[in-house]
């Protein structure tokens, strides 16, 4: 791996005038100075012992601050210093000829930078990262019957879902054109579902989503896993694993792990923009406020049969955003004030068993084959928020949702 640090290096300003330590007096000057001091091993020829300890003493430092009181109340200084001290951390361990285990322990110093920090230096830690992951690829390149041999395992069971009546279905169409939808649809605030609108994805053609493939693009980055089923319950817990042992331990089960795991309430596609660039917002979110970019996506992404409650944090503007009970429960949802309150079905979205993938926005219906379900009870509002589901159940492979709908 001797060419690694040239990568890395290259990705680095070119000297020390090029990286700035700016910060403002809410960061003690002690802590300035060891930057400085992270900043001068950086460029010379300091032991890769001393680079490392440096780098490990302003990240504990920090790493207090950030987890003093309430994340809302830690100042953006202390999460730039953070980053800034993962990024001197991952230098100290890519220079040289790295072992295969400091490469891994680099991604996960790249993401807790992201997870944790604030972006600096034009986000140097995603180039860095991008130039890791695909170090570690190459050593670690996944079988092609490997994902078969996994499915099998997964878990096969079929939720008791209600029944709707012909009569009270929400009506389909095919891709209807935006005025049509506008017109019909959103200004008299009906409900519909909407086929054939997402069958181009990349996560559909070019890169179909399975196991396999999620641990090809995203197998050795860390990210926050929610344990337990309901924010509630006591044994509710949080975690940082990768995502190779989210699946491992949450999807596939393989360490006899009991009780549920999954992600959600992360901007995983932020994290990790290869996956963002398999999905394409769908054109009637320009009838919503704002532009393309103000649009917000997020994953959830779990095992089946999990029986996961729906959670309701709030957003701007009193809007509400639920995410699936269940990664193979369909048509179930919660509604109400605030926090948690009954479940029921989904009024005139035909129920089915959904797996593979799944896309959903606001709240979240399950349909058989890839749809667009909107009900804009808020109008435009409505189209500003995407969820994007992931299952690992192998009985239906390469079904996409896309789900909008207000239960205010």
């Amino acid at each position: 791996m001797a060419t690694l640090w040239s990568k890395v290096s290259a990705a680095l300003p070119h000297n020390e005038e090029q990286l700035p330590l700016q910060f403002s007096d809410k960061v003690e000057s002690s802590v300035v100075e060891m930057l400085k001091r992270s900043r001068r091993q950086l460029y010379s020829d300091a032991s890769g012992a001393s680079r490392t300890l440096t780098a490990q003493i302003i990240l504990d430092f920090s790493w207090e601050k950030l987890n003093t009181g309430t994340w809302r109340h830690v100042d953006k200084e202390w999460r730039r210093v953070y980053s800034y001290g993962c990024l001197f951390k991952v230098a100290a361990l890519c220079r040289g000829d790295p072992s295969a285990d400091d490469v891994v322990q680099a991604v996960r110093t790249c993401d807790m930078g992201l997870l944790m920090g604030a972006a600096i230096l034009d986000n140097i830690l995603q180039v860095i990262v991008r130039i890791l992951q695909e170090e570690v690829r190459k050593s670690t390149k996944p079988e092609e019957e490997r994902e078969h041999t996994e499915v099998k395992r997964v878990k096969m069971e079929c939720p008791r879902v209600p029944v709707i009546k012909e009569e009270s279905a929400v009506p389909r169409i095919k891709c209807p054109s935006l005025e049509r939808f506008s017109t019909s649809y959103l200004l008299p605030l009906r409900p519909v579902v909407l086929e054939g609108t997402i069958e181009h994805w990349p996560a559909l053609n070019q890169h179909p989503w399975s196991i396999a493939y999620l641990r090809s693009v995203a197998g050795c980055r860390t990210v926050p896993v929610e344990v337990g089923s309901r924010y509630t319950d006591e044994e509710w817990s949080q975690t940082l694993l990768t995502v190779d042992e989210f699946i491992d331990r949450y999807v596939l089960k393989k360490e006899g792990v009991e009780g549920l795991g999954y992600l959600a309430q992360h901007q995983l596609f932020d994290q990790i923009p290869e996956l963002k660039d398999d999905i394409r917002p769908p054109d009637y979110c320009c009838l919503g406020e704002g532009d393309e970019d103000d649009i917000t996506v997020n994953a959830w992404f779990g095992p089946g049969g999990g029986g996961k409650q729906i959670h309701s944090p709030i957003f701007p503007r009193g809007h509400r955003q639920a995410v699936p009970s269940s990664i193979t429960a369909p048509s179930q949802y919660q509604s109400g004030g605030g926090g948690e309150s009954g479940r029921g079905a989904l009024p005139g979205v035909r129920p089915g068993s959904v797996c593979g993938m799944r896309v959903t926005a606001r709240r979240r219906a399950v349909h058989p084959r890839p749809t667009l379900a909107l009900c804009p009870i808020l109008r435009a509002q409505l189209l500003r928020q995407l969820l994007v589901v992931v299952t690992a159940d192998p009985r239906v492979k390469n079904k996409v949702i896309f789900v909008r709908n207000n239960l205010s």
